[in-house]
């Protein structure tokens, strides 16, 4: 009877879990969404590097508290991910060198395109540089464009490496940490009546860099507001 009934029960269990399984219908994520994070003060795209600053997409067509996604910035302010589900989203730029904003709830299907617009909290004015043999000098003067309520300026440092790909996250650190000028202060008019230099030595001949300068504040990422890049050729 024992050998009668396994094969009985393993046959029913077999139809239970076909019955049970149902295809998966829904599709797959096939809608992008992109813009660009603009400078308020400028109304160019915003000055960052790779990844500088990010895209906080939570997607509330499916939950009022979701698990936010995001979408890291590309090194020209602008961003995109084309491999989103179709849905209605909140969607906020965080983790930058701006003052927070607020997040907008718009739709994403196939492509959608969104604008948003920060204000810094530094600007980079003034930039000048010279270049004697193989040191580079880079000279500056730092802007609060709102100072109310902004962080302590921590430091101003350079920038340089072996393609336009320059920032805190790419550059080559035996140019830029020795040559980092630490503030640690409150705003101030003494910071901004301060012009900065910044000495960078023994530059390989023969080659080319990129460079730029960054200033950041102490606020909860730590994030540099940058100049734009230079091109330095290196007899």
């Amino acid at each position: 009877m024992k050998k009668i009934i396994s094969p009985l029960l393993l046959v029913f269990a077999t139809l239970l879990i076909s019955a049970c399984t149902k295809p998966d219908n829904y599709p797959g994520p096939d809608s992008t969404f992109q813009g660009r994070i603009i400078d308020k003060t400028t109304n160019a795209n915003f000055l960052t590097e790779t990844a500088g600053m990010q895209v906080m997409l939570e997607e509330l067509s499916w939950s009022a508290t979701p698990t936010p996604q995001y979408i890291p910035s590309k090194n020209d302010g602008t961003y995109e991910d084309s491999k989103l589900f179709k849905g209605h989203y909140r969607v906020t730029p965080t983790q930058g060198a701006f003052w927070p904003v607020t997040g907008e709830e718009l739709d994403i299907s196939g492509v959608t395109s969104k604008d948003f617009t920060v204000t810094p909290y530094l600007q980079i004015k003034n930039l000048t540089s010279s270049l004697s043999g193989t040191t580079l000098t880079l000279k500056f003067n730092i802007a609060a464009p709102i100072t109310a309520g902004l962080p302590n300026v921590l430091d101003v440092k350079p920038f340089v490496n072996t393609t336009e790909f320059v920032g805190s996250g790419a550059t080559i650190s035996q140019y830029s940490d020795p040559n980092q000028v630490n503030i640690n202060s409150a705003w101030s008019d003494a910071i901004a009546s301060t012009t900065y230099t910044l000495t960078v030595t023994n530059l390989k001949s023969g080659r080319t860099f990129y460079a730029r300068v960054g200033a950041r504040v102490d606020d909860s990422y730590k994030k540099y507001n940058y100049s734009q890049v230079i091109k330095v050729d290196v007899p």
